[in-house]
């Protein structure tokens, strides 16, 4: 697959070959969705908690006797009918994930990189150099190219230089070849991948 490598400085670009295995999928929403809920539900804390019947603080013994008083039968007041008694099947401390095989994620950011090369979303570029004084410096750049609102793919020592700068703006991100994933991919408009990120990306998916 053909595409175009830029160069942000002089804002040419010269053409070069994707793989066809990873970015000329056609996109398939269920596996991109299985995927997202995959991560999601890793995210979940699960710590919601209730009070059952038996962990009232209320009194265990009968309220009042069986017959004799004209109402209905009760047993104590943490009976789930009362009100402040105890929830009946309430939510309790659990793990919300749940298991989806490596390949399987894999194919999940094959699809997630595909959907952005249709959309025409996605720019490969030669390098994105973190020496940068100040913020406003990295933010020129991206209004130079209309990138808004973006996530950045770069290899391990750059991003993290990269992120100190990122980490103050809105909808921008970074983050290295070893961290990317679908639900990031496609919640951001624009998806920036550095030369070396792809040489690196390309190895692990293969």
């Amino acid at each position: 697959m053909k595409a175009e490598l830029l160069n942000v400085s002089t804002g040419k670009a010269e053409p070069f070959t994707l793989s066809d295995d990873i970015f000329s999928l056609e996109p398939r929403k269920d596996i991109l969705n299985r995927v997202v809920r995959w991560q999601l539900s890793k995210r979940q804390q699960g710590t919601h908690s209730v009070k059952t019947r038996s962990e009232g603080s209320y009194s265990k013994s009968k309220i009042y006797k069986q017959k004799g008083t004209g109402g209905a039968r009760h047993g104590d007041r943490n009976a789930p009918i009362f009100r402040k008694g105890g929830v009946y099947k309430g939510p309790k401390p659990r793990d919300h994930s749940h298991d989806l095989n490596k390949k399987f994620r894999r194919l999940g950011i094959k699809h997630a990189l595909s959907s952005k090369i249709l959309s025409g979303k996605i720019v490969f570029i030669e390098d994105l150099k973190s020496k940068f004084e100040k913020t406003k410096d990295l933010v020129k750049i991206f209004d130079m190219y209309g990138w808004s609102n973006l996530l950045i793919i770069d290899d391990q020592e750059n991003a993290k230089d990269l992120s100190k700068f990122t980490k103050r703006l809105s909808n921008r991100d970074v983050l290295s070849v070893n961290g990317i994933n679908v639900y990031d991919i496609l919640r951001r408009e624009y998806l920036v991948i550095t030369s070396t990120a792809l040489k690196q990306l390309e190895e692990r998916l293969q």
